[in-house]
């Protein structure tokens, strides 16, 4: 199972901009689809972004778009979230994920905490 580690988060301005980083731990990294998932307090966990395994195909959230960005290196084996325009509901740890498929993530990182203030 591939192992997956968040970087990035933080406390930020609303309107400011975050960039989450995910590195994994095996060189078959591009065998897996990747994904970014969050938390909010007292809500379950939603999909935020996918981004298939050449980086040729993303998803978005609809509440997202335009603001988010997901991409990834093959090379470095690391996939990212890039954050843009902030708003205090986007407050949540933010996961990263993996998976064989872009339907079923089955890896999973620690998570990242962002925290947006008004």
């Amino acid at each position: 199972q591939v192992q997956l580690v968040e970087s990035g988060g933080g406390l930020v301005q609303a309107g400011g901009s975050l960039r989450l980083s995910c590195a994994a731990s095996r060189r078959t990294f591009s065998s897996y689809c990747m994904g970014w998932f969050r938390q909010a307090p007292g809500k379950e966990r939603e999909r935020v972004a996918t981004i298939n395994k050449s980086g040729t195909s993303t998803y978005y959230t609809d509440s997202v778009k335009g603001r988010f960005t997901i991409s990834r290196d093959n090379a470095k084996n690391t996939v990212y979230l890039q954050l843009n325009s902030l708003k205090p509901e986007h407050t949540a740890v933010y996961y990263c994920t993996a998976g064989l498929t872009c339907t079923r993530f089955d890896g999973w990182g620690q998570g990242t905490q962002v925290t947006v203030s008004s």
